[in-house]
């Protein structure tokens, strides 16, 4: 493999490229290759403003560029994966109303966090949020933040400005019960990884950057609340890294109420997919549902923290995948040494039949009494 071909190949972007936000990802199926171009690309990288723009994916030995308008150089045939860096969107509804309701959401009693408090508040369980960030000067989240980082702007705090972070977070750990509200691991610790720019979107390779922050910082569970349709080799290779390493992913199914599909990542075996219900017990009409999910969690009219100190009502399969991964932090409190494999088989085998779930073999919904007890009988 010639790496300064793929160098040369590299600068032939267009200057316009940053305006047309098209991105690829170029994975090395040997190493070696992989260590050489990046030698290489240290060398010109100085002389060329679009080299600037590649960015090293390492975990996967990979790059992510802004796409060249020539096709790809003939000596990377057969020794480099490529595919589009294609952009994600965070999973979550219209925005709901800011709400002055306070104490314990309808969810986290609903999944019986409460009681399972006097035997595991989640305490020192590291939880990796990607997302667009979190409110760092929210009551209810003060004392569960810890700094993160920020993918987008790598000198700044991750500071949420869209809001979407800051909801998923309540949920999980917020710990501010006499003025504010209570997620579902209040004693967690919430590592903000903001991937997700003020409009809730991102690209493949945010993420993947942001899994690999989350193994090398060994976060315990990761809560990845966002969806695409098309199946990416190299996020699937990220989640499999993470999975291996022993980090566990939880991720949302999607909000367009198909049937028979859902959303990548959630659809890697290596995730806990998760769907959305109701406060009836049902599935959420919004969510999508297939085989594939692994359980359900309250993802209707959810409040939760909000930008500037508030709380505001949401709705999406966003809000149920934050409730799992509350309970994940939970059970890894109470037993550290659990795999992700044998986390996943606890949550779905303690999982409680939904109403009007006609097919047996469908997911339930998530119970943490019920998921604490087959937790002790491993």
């Amino acid at each position: 493999m010639d790496a300064g071909e793929i160098t040369e190949w590299l600068q032939s972007s267009p200057s316009s490229i940053e305006k047309s936000g098209q991105r690829g990802i170029l994975r090395f199926l040997n190493p070696g290759d992989y260590e050489q171009f990046l030698r290489t690309l240290q060398k010109s990288r100085s002389r060329s403003k679009n080299l600037q723009n590649v960015r090293h994916l390492g975990m996967i030995k990979a790059i992510s560029f802004p796409l060249p308008n020539e096709g790809l150089p003939p000596s990377i045939i057969g020794k480099a994966h490529w595919e589009e860096d294609v952009p994600v969107s965070v999973h979550a509804l219209p925005l709901g109303s800011v709400v002055t309701e306070k104490g314990i959401p309808w969810g986290v009693k609903h999944i019986q966090a409460p009681q399972a408090w006097n035997r595991t508040t989640g305490y020192r369980v590291k939880v990796g949020v990607i997302d667009t960030g979190v409110d760092f000067a929210h009551p209810d989240l003060r004392h569960s933040l810890e700094r993160g980082i920020n993918l987008l702007h790598r000198m700044a705090l991750p500071q949420d400005d869209n809001g979407h972070g800051t909801h998923i977070s309540g949920t999980i750990a917020a710990a501010n019960e006499l003025q504010g509200m209570i997620g579902v691991a209040p004693r967690a610790t919430i590592h903000p990884i903001k991937a997700f720019d003020h409009n809730g979107t991102a690209f493949v390779s945010d993420i993947i950057l942001g899994i690999e922050w989350c193994v090398r910082n060994q976060m315990d569970v990761v809560n990845m609340s966002f969806g695409m349709k098309t199946r990416s080799k190299s996020l699937l290779n990220a989640v499999n890294y993470a999975y291996r390493a022993g980090v566990l992913i939880v991720a949302s199914s999607g909000n367009d109420g198909r049937i028979g599909d859902i959303d990548y990542p959630a659809r890697y075996n290596q995730t806990i997919a998760v769907g959305a219900s109701n406060q009836q017990r049902k599935i959420a009409s919004f969510t999508n549902r297939s085989g594939l999910v692994d359980i359900y969690a309250p993802g209707d009219l959810i409040v939760s923290a909000w930008l500037r100190g508030k709380h505001r009502e949401m709705s999406g399969t966003s809000m149920a995948t934050s409730h799992v991964t509350g309970a994940v932090a939970l059970l890894l409190a109470l037993k550290p040494g659990l795999t992700p494999a044998q986390i996943k088989s606890v949550i779905k085998k303690s999982a409680k039949p939904l109403r009007n779930s006609k097919a047996s073999r469908m997911a339930g919904e998530l119970n943490i009494m019920r998921m604490i007890k087959a937790a002790e009988l491993l």
